[in-house]
């Protein structure tokens, strides 16, 4: 596994070895001791989800203020541009944000530690995307910032207006959300 780092230090690109032939391919998504040892990070995660999008779809910027979940993310069918933003108040990158594309052709996952809000726009007509967590889904601790946050500034790759749910329309922004210490 490769490790690659982003501008923000904790949130870290993963590049599996995939093995491809003729046939097809074949890839370790996930093994405890490759992640250890290529991260240094010893993990326990303790739930997988799974979600499927259309194109345009936005989700996020989420995180649970308790029972903060660290996510190892990725793509196994389509395209979507990944998002972490630093909601550690305390920290030198606070309210910045990293982002990636993330496809099942890349094949490369992103770790985004808990203290970060997530959210990803999908890309392609259609995507399934995996992530695991190192804690239980809460949704009386999750709170949602606003996708476009001026103070944030993300730039999104958008063609048009993205599809939102009711929760991800209320976001607030970065200064008004409560936030980690």
């Amino acid at each position: 596994m490769k490790v690659i780092p982003t501008a923000i230090p904790e949130v870290l690109i993963l590049e599996p070895k995939v093995f491809g032939d003729s046939r097809g391919f074949f890839m370790e998504s996930y093994n405890a001791r490759t992640f250890g040892e290529a991260t240094g990070l010893d993990i326990q995660f303790v739930q997988d989800n799974h979600s499927r999008s259309v194109k345009g779809v936005l989700r996020g910027l989420h995180y649970q203020l308790q029972q903060p979940q660290g996510k190892l993310v990725r793509v196994v069918r389509g395209m979507v541009f990944d998002v972490a933003v630093d909601v550690r108040k305390s920290s030198p990158t606070f309210g910045r944000w990293v982002g990636i594309e993330l496809s099942e052709d890349n094949h490369r996952q992103l770790w985004i530690p808990a203290g970060f809000a997530h959210g990803f726009l999908v890309l392609s007509e259609n995507a399934d995307f995996l992530y695991k967590t190192t804690d239980y889904y809460a949704p009386e601790h999750e709170r949602c910032i606003a996708w476009d946050d001026p103070t944030i500034g993300i730039e999104w790759p958008l063609d048009a207006p993205p599809l939102l749910s009711a929760k991800d329309r209320l976001g607030i922004s970065l200064m008004e959300a409560e936030v980690f210490s």
